[in-house]
């Protein structure tokens, strides 16, 4: 059964060595990633059992962890800042 991670700013989660039912163990760095909506699935990349799935962050998430000194949570809010600023401004 694949393991569900929630908070997106966890600290540790890409490295943390996870073990699938074939007995194939790693971090999600070498497990294959297909993206959807709401999650990025990460499967075994010995036999394709799904065995991460991690919750992509909530703008809410992206803010609190970014006030709690999270250096992602600060680069990704400032990419959302700057997106905001594009889009809002008038045209020449």
């Amino acid at each position: 059964m694949a393991e569900l991670l929630q908070n997106y700013f966890t600290d540790g989660w890409r490295e943390r060595v996870l073990e699938c039912a074939c007995g194939w163990r790693g971090d999600s760095r070498a497990m294959s990633m297909e993206l959807h909506g709401e999650v990025t699935d990460y499967s075994c990349p010995s036999c394709g059992s799904l065995v991460l799935i991690v919750s992509h962050p909530s703008l809410t998430q992206v803010q609190e962890a970014a006030a709690a000194g999270h250096p992602e949570a600060q680069q990704h809010l400032a990419l959302l800042d700057e997106a905001r600023a594009h889009f809002n401004q008038d045209p020449p």
